[in-house]
C-alpha cells in the first residue's frame, strides 16, 4: 500500500484524481482500496470515490468484453468439434475447475450474478469474478451491470469509512 500511496503522491495534486483512477483499476485494490488511498493522499471524499470506482468499471468492463469475445470462440470451436468428434467418437478432456472457480460456481447457483456480483468482492475481485461469470454463461450486460453495483458499493462504503477514519485521526 505504500508503494500505491508514494505513486499516488507522486502525481501533481490537480492529477491526483487519475492516480487514484488508476490504483482503482488494479485487481484486489479496486475501488475500495482506490478510494481509501485517494482520501489518505488528500484527494477529496467525492471525487477519489468517483475516480476509483471508474478506474475499476473501466477495468472489469474490459475484462467482461475479452472473457466474452473468447467464449463466442471456443462456443462456436466446441459446435463444430462436436460435429466431428461425433464422427470419430473422441471425447475431448476438461481439466477439473480451480477451487476458486467452484467456489464462485456454487455462489453463482445460489445467488446468480446479482449476489456473486456485490458480495463476491469481498473474496474475490471484480476482474476476476466478472470473467467467470461470463464463462459460466451469465450475460455480458448483466454482469457488467451488477458489477458495477457491486463496485459503487463497495467503494462509496470504504471511501465513508476512510473518511469518517481520517477525520477521527486529525481531531
Amino acid at each position: 500500500m505504500e508503494s500505491l500511496q508514494s505513486f499516488a503522491d507522486s502525481f501533481p495534486a490537480a492529477l491526483q484524481w487519475l492516480a487514484v483512477m488508476l490504483v482503482g483499476a488494479i485487481p484486489f485494490v479496486e475501488s475500495y482500496g482506490g478510494a481509501v488511498l485517494g482520501i489518505v493522499v488528500g484527494v477529496p471524499t467525492p471525487v477519489a470515490i468517483l475516480a476509483a470506482i471508474i478506474g475499476n468499471v473501466i477495468a472489469m468492463s474490459l475484462t467482461v468484453w475479452i472473457a466474452s469475445s473468447l467464449r463466442a470462440t471456443a462456443t462456436a470451436r466446441k459446435k463444430v468439434a462436436a460435429g466431428i468428434s461425433a464422427e470419430t467418437d473422441d471425447e475431448p478432456q476438461t481439466p477439473e475447475p480451480s477451487r476458486g472457480k467452484q467456489r464462485i460456481r456454487q455462489l453463482f447457483d445460489r445467488f446468480g450474478v446479482p449476489g456473486v456480483s456485490v458480495l463476491g468482492q469481498w473474496a474475490l475481485p471484480s476482474h476476476l469474478t466478472a470473467p467467470t461469470l461470463v464463462g459460466f454463461g451469465a450475460s455480458r450486460n448483466s454482469v457488467i451491470v451488477w458489477q458495477t453495483v457491486g463496485i459503487i458499493l463497495w467503494g462509496v462504503t470504504f471511501g465513508v469509512l476512510a473518511t469518517a477514519g481520517v477525520n477521527l485521526v486529525m481531531r
